[in-house]
């Protein structure tokens, strides 16, 4: 059972009861993320969830992990595009000290010089490790050309400049903008009844009180599509082939045909690029399609990874496969086989507790609401073969290209 209620400060609490092991977990949503950054300041919630535990007003960062470790728990921060989640899970007697720790790391961070100093280095660190890695220089590129001054062309580590900028202070200023009452959701689910979860969640934010200002707006540039390609010369013995696809968020009807033709087409060692491409036609040492859930228009990308040689042909029957959706439509059992294939991952993804605090927060800070639970496995459902070859027909023909470590495109 999952209930759904808002606090008087503007809070969403969601409370999923599920008795079946004695652990709690919690998920806290804030509706912001990278999208919410400028580019001067690209990477900065990233930096932001790196340091937001690393001392408050009332704790240093030594204390913090301390508290968490004594009680054999797990708690992290993390920032995507739509959004910034904290997770938090231990056994059930222990979850309302836990909440307490939420609560004050949420609201009171001080973002210590030392440490916003120490994890500015290590993210340097990891945006020129991946800066010398073929796969992530082509998803850089794609995400450059397809977006261009969007929010959702930067990386979540932001670049060398960006990342080399940010301040204390920026952190301080984006926290007071965004980390606030009337901006939250928290997911809870394991042994834990409703009236005594809603309880705590009253005893540890209840008295947070959102500010008279309301939440900056974001404003995003338009999007169209207009396709490009770029070549990035690399001495490589492997070749990487990316075509990207301008579609829709997860608020379009066209969601649902397209999580099936991104499931069929690279989900998994059965789907069709692979068989195809790499297991018939040896084109490809690696192979997939990814469609991400966003809130704003998403790309479909496919990718291989092949022989230099083999970069032209592979390109082309990369594209080929795709360009097929439109052409001829899906049998009635690839169809059914690939709906089958989403719907049963969809069930092993809400497992555990913390899986079910992750779903019910995730579905409400995108603004789906909660009924989406069940919308989501009736729509796939419902989705037919024309269905496909329309949106195919629609959104894929026309993909933004990008080679890295091969010669030039055919």
């Amino acid at each position: 059972m999952t209930e759904k209620i808002t606090l008087g400060n503007g809070i969403v609490a969601i409370v999923t009861e599920n008795p079946v092991a004695d652990i709690v977990a919690a998920r806290l949503f804030f509706r912001t993320g990278s999208a919410w950054e400028t580019y001067p300041q690209a990477g900065l919630t990233h930096l932001l969830a790196s340091v937001l535990a690393k001392g408050t007003e009332q704790s240093d960062a030594y204390t913090i992990a301390e508290r968490i470790e004594s009680l054999g728990a797990s708690f992290h921060a993390d920032a995507s595009p739509d959004y910034f989640v904290v997770g938090l899970k231990g056994v059930s007697p222990d979850f309302a000290t836990l909440l307490e720790l939420a609560a004050e790391v949420v609201r009171s961070p001080i973002f210590p010089e030392e440490h916003v100093d120490l994890e500015r280095q290590l993210a340097l660190q990891q945006i020129k490790q991946s800066q010398e890695q073929p796969m992530g220089i082509a998803f850089d590129a794609l995400r450059s050309l397809i977006y261009q001054d969007h929010p959702y062309a930067f990386s979540q580590l932001g670049t060398v400049e960006t990342m080399g900028t940010l301040q204390r202070e920026d952190l301080q200023h984006f926290h007071a903008s965004y980390f606030r009452p009337d901006n939250l959701v928290i997911s809870i689910a394991g042994r834990i009844d409703t009236p005594t979860a809603l309880e705590l969640v009253e005893k540890y934010f209840g008295d947070w009180v959102a500010p008279a200002i309301p939440i900056p707006e974001m404003v995003l540039p338009p999007l169209s599509v207009q396709p490009k390609h770029q070549d990035i010369p690399q001495n490589t013995q492997q070749a990487i082939v990316m075509l990207g696809y301008l579609t829709t968020s997860v608020h379009q009807p066209e969601y649902y045909p397209l999580k099936i033709i991104s499931t069929y087409l690279g989900n998994g060692l059965s789907s069709r690029l692979f068989v195809e491409l790499r297991e018939k036609q040896g084109l490809a040492y690696e192979v997939s399609c990814l469609y991400p859930t966003r809130n704003h228009p998403a790309v479909l990308t496919t990718y291989l990874g092949t022989a230099v040689a083999n970069q032209a042909k592979a390109q082309t029957g990369l594209k080929a496969e795709v360009d097929r959706l439109a052409q001829q439509p899906l049998s009635a059992e690839e169809l059914q086989i690939t709906k089958n294939k989403i719907l049963g991952q969809y069930a092993l993804g809400k497992q555990t507790n913390a899986q079910l605090a992750q779903s019910y927060g995730w579905y409400e800070v995108m603004g789906l609401g909660i009924e989406f639970d069940h919308q989501f496995l009736h729509q796939i459902t419902q989705v037919t073969a024309a269905d496909i070859q329309t949106v195919a027909q629609t959104h894929l023909q026309q993909p933004y290209t990008v080679v890295v470590g091969g010669s030039q495109s055919p």
